[in-house]
C-alpha cells in the first residue's frame, strides 16, 4: 500500500520563494502596464483602456495580497484573509468593468486609435500567461489556494489583454466600436465566478490532497469540488 506525502520542507522552501518571486514580477509589471494603460487611455478618451489600467491596480492588489501572504512565518494562517482580498478584487474588477462595458454600448464616447495601447495590449497577452502559469503550477504543487487564486486572476489579465487587443484593433480599423464592451462583458462574468470560487477556497487541491481524497472517494481533499485547470 502506498503512502502520500506531500513536498519535503525544503522543497516547499523553494516553492515558496517561487511563488513571491512570481508575485514579485507581477506586481512589477502591473504597475507599469497600469501607469501606461491610463496614460493612453486618456490621450484617447479611451474606456476601455482606462479599464484595463484599472484591472492592472486590481491585480496589483490580489498579487499583493499573496505576498502578504508568504511575508509571514506561517503562511497557511493567512491564506483565508488573502483569498477574501482576492474575491473581493475579483468582484471589484467584474463590477468596473460591467459598468464601463454598459457605459460604452450605451454611447458614453467613442475612443480614438492608440498605438501605445495596441502595443501594450499585446505585450501583455504574450507576458501574462508565463506569469500565471509559473505561479500556478508553483502554487498547485504547494497546496496554497491563494497562490493558485492570484494567478487565476492574472490569467483573466490575459483574457482582458486579448479582449482589448481585439476591441482596439476592430475600432481602428472598422470602427466597431460595440465589439470591445461586449466581450468584456464575458469577462465580468469569469471573474464573478473565479471571485466565488477564491471566497470559498475552492481554487486549488495539492495533488497529494487530491490524490487521497479521490483514493477515499470524497472528492477534493480540501474540502470542496476541485475546480477545473488547477
Amino acid at each position: 500500500m502506498s503512502v502520500l506525502v506531500g513536498p519535503s520542507p525544503v522543497r516547499r522552501a523553494v516553492l515558496a520563494r517561487r511563488v513571491r518571486w512570481f508575485v514579485s514580477a507581477t506586481i512589477a509589471y502591473n504597475v507599469i502596464e497600469a501607469v501606461l494603460a491610463l496614460t493612453a487611455g486618456h490621450r484617447a478618451s479611451s474606456a476601455a483602456l482606462i479599464g484595463f489600467g484599472l484591472d492592472s491596480i486590481v491585480e496589483v492588489a490580489s498579487a499583493a495580497a499573496v505576498a502578504w501572504q508568504f511575508a509571514g512565518r506561517d503562511p497557511e494562517a493567512r491564506e483565508r484573509v488573502a483569498l477574501r482580498v482576492i474575491a473581493f478584487s475579483f468582484f471589484g474588477l467584474a463590477a468596473f468593468v460591467t459598468v464601463d462595458a454598459v457605459r460604452s454600448l450605451l454611447g458614453a464616447g467613442e475612443a480614438e486609435h492608440s498605438t501605445m495601447g495596441l502595443v501594450l495590449a499585446a505585450v501583455s497577452l504574450a507576458v501574462m500567461p508565463l506569469l500565471s502559469h509559473g505561479q500556478r503550477r508553483a502554487g498547485r504543487e504547494l497546496g496554497s489556494r491563494s497562490a493558485v487564486a492570484d494567478s487565476k486572476q492574472t490569467l483573466l489579465c490575459t483574457y482582458l489583454s486579448g479582449v482589448l487587443l481585439i476591441g482596439l484593433g476592430l475600432n481602428s480599423l472598422f470602427g466597431w466600436s460595440w465589439a470591445d464592451p461586449v466581450a468584456a462583458l464575458v469577462i465580468a462574468a469569469v471573474a464573478v465566478r473565479e471571485g466565488l470560487e477564491a471566497w470559498r477556497g475552492d481554487s486549488c487541491c495539492s495533488p497529494v490532497a487530491e490524490s487521497a481524497a479521490v483514493t477515499a472517494g470524497s472528492g477534493c481533499g480540501c474540502g470542496a469540488t476541485c475546480s477545473d485547470g488547477c
